[in-house]
């Protein structure tokens, strides 16, 4: 196991790296090979030549490539620090530099939005894992039941319909219309009870679309495991079938299940963009939607970052219950 997890590990530091300079050259090198100039960029189109020259030489855009991939590799795990003459900026570890447009440290007003997201996305998890896995098993036990073509129903249409138009009827019927719920986030330290009113309709709403594929996936899963030998053998020797379910078929339909869950929490961590804009929920999403509008190339970069970093966590921590589900992942 202590094996198995090395390896993990290792691969994981490899593919930050291999992450880290894809993002460096899709934000700083494909620009300038396209002829646009990033300074000119964080200056504005009507700067004086010398401004420009003054913020190139502080960002250090006029470095030799690999002096720019070191400097953004230190930013990011010691700090760095901009300096142009006698104009110093220190910019803390991690550094993903500043805005374009409010000259704001993009780490800070990530971090200061990332709960929401973080909240918003494992909070809906939990939801579509319980109602994914339910109908899932339920539907493929009482296969070709009432249950089964209407759970099926269900999963289609919640797999069909954008998360825009869900979003909006939920907040049409349960906020506007009945009054059940306020509809306005509140942060949590300001009060549990208005943000669990504020967080209800879009949990509800994510999870829909995602509860729905994974009810498929269950369904055909499972299906797939009870016609194998060593449930038929299990059941031959007696067993309760509720043993059967549980101890057996359960543990064989969690690893494609495991996989689906780990690239899913980590793209919702990067940003649910259209669920916190329809929400007005202030998460890393929305931002990053701002940022685009505005072109604001450090917070693109900065939530570009945090998203595969969320992808490759949970992918690692999916490896890692996979060793626990399965013992023969760790000899592999």
């Amino acid at each position: 196991m202590l094996a198995y997890l090395i390896r993990r590990l290792f691969a994981a530091a490899v593919m930050l790296v291999v992450i880290i300079l894809v993002v460096f050259s899709i934000f700083f090198l494909v620009p300038k090979w396209a002829g646009v100039d990033l300074a000119t960029s964080f200056v504005g189109k009507q700067a004086d030549p010398a401004a420009v020259e003054a913020v190139r030489e502080k960002l250090g855009l006029a470095e030799p490539v690999y002096v720019q991939v070191w400097e953004f590799f230190k930013g990011i795990f010691v700090g760095r620090t901009y300096a142009a003459g006698g104009d110093v900026t220190n910019c803390s570890a991690p550094c993903f530099g500043y805005s374009f447009r409010s000259e704001q440290a993009v780490w800070p007003v990530l971090t200061d939005r990332f709960p929401v997201t973080l909240g918003l996305a494992f909070g809906a998890a939990v939801l579509w894992l319980i109602l994914g896995l339910t109908a899932g098993v339920v539907s493929a036990l009482k296969r070709g039941s009432l249950w089964d073509r209407s759970a099926m129903v269900v999963a289609l249409s919640g797999v069909s319909l954008p998360i825009y138009f869900t979003g909006l009827l939920s907040l049409a019927i349960f906020s506007y219309g009945l009054n059940w719920i306020d509809g306005q986030y509140v942060p949590l330290e300001e009060s549990f009870g208005g943000w669990l009113g504020g967080m209800i309709l879009p949990w509800v709403t994510l999870a829909f679309l995602y509860a729905a594929m994974y009810a498929r996936i269950t369904r055909a899963t499972m299906l797939e495991i009870l016609g194998e030998d060593y449930i038929r053998t299990a059941r031959a020797k007696g067993l309760k079938e509720q043993v059967v379910i549980r101890k057996h078929a359960m543990r064989s339909t969690m690893t494609p299940i495991l996989t689906m869950l780990g690239m899913d929490i980590g793209a919702l961590m990067g940003g649910a963009i259209l669920t916190e804009t329809t929400f007005s929920l202030p998460g890393l999403g929305q931002k990053v939607l701002e940022a685009i509008k505005n072109q604001d190339l450090p917070f693109i970069l900065g939530v570009t970052l945090i998203t595969s970093l969320a992808v490759l966590i949970a992918n690692l921590v999916v490896d890692i219950l996979y060793a626990v589900i399965d013992p023969r992942v760790r000899l592999s």
